[in-house]
């Protein structure tokens, strides 16, 4: 009998829940990459690796509020990127019809011998005075609900805050945020389906490409956010959603 971490059904107690969220005990380090198990069979992958390189069916970015001289601080994967993708973004932006407004999303499908991912998520960040932990979250969230409405069930993900020139935040502070929001609506997606609002869906890989030289900041964040999202969803409440419940 399969019993998947994160359902919750009508039936099912609280406490067993809490005890589902038990995971990231068991890490796979490598030295390209550290993989860290995840509910419902899930791995939560840090990977040195760029957004145009991961073979995934969705390939999530983020880009700040585009000004008159944002783009041009732009250096590393973003460039790379938009490179292989024969300036699509670039182009995009300089008609303003994808201007980075906080949460604005965009999805592209990839041209053909560009880069590994069949789909491109931009998100955008907003005004660059503004970034924080908060939009951050905000942000993981926004990402795995995109992966639950396309049915991509590998992800990377990869901020590109610091090839933005901005170092507001450190980098285990922003992969902290965006797992912890990840895995949070994660949990609200499962505990949809277990009361059949919402379709079968299981995440697979979630992959966080980061830089070499970040690369265990981002381990040591991505970490923290485990630890935290169980805590929280520990506190959740247990009550059916709705009296409406379609099970």
């Amino acid at each position: 009998m399969k019993i998947y971490a994160f359902a919750l059904t009508l039936s099912i107690t609280f406490s067993m829940l809490t005890q589902s969220f038990a995971f990231g005990q068991e890490v796979i380090d490598t030295a390209a990459e550290t993989k860290i198990s995840g509910p419902c069979s899930m791995s939560i992958i840090v990977r040195k690796q760029g957004p145009f390189d991961a073979d995934v069916p969705l390939q999530v970015v983020c880009y700040f509020e585009r000004t008159a001289s944002s783009d041009d601080k732009l250096f590393g994967a973003p460039v790379e990127l938009d490179k292989r993708l024969g300036g699509l973004i670039a182009s995009l932006r300089a008609r303003g019809e994808f201007n980075g407004d906080e949460l604005e999303t965009l999805l592209v499908e990839s041209p053909e011998n560009t880069i590994a991912a069949k789909r491109l998520l931009l998100i955008g960040l907003g005004n660059e005075a503004n970034l924080s932990i908060e939009l951050m979250e905000e942000v993981g969230r926004a990402a795995l609900r995109e992966a639950v409405r396309t049915g991509a069930k590998q992800v990377a993900f990869a901020p590109m805050i610091k090839d933005a020139g901005n170092d507001a935040l450190s980098v285990s502070d922003v992969e902290n945020a965006v797992t912890r929001g990840m895995l949070l609506a994660y949990d609200t997606e499962m505990r949809l389906q277990s009361q059949g609002f919402a379709t079968e869906f299981r995440l697979d890989t979630w992959i966080v490409e980061a830089g070499p030289i970040y690369f265990d900041d981002t381990i040591a964040g991505v970490r923290n956010a485990i630890a935290q999202a169980a805590v929280l969803v520990k506190q959740r409440d247990s009550m059916p959603y709705s009296t409406k419940s379609r099970l």
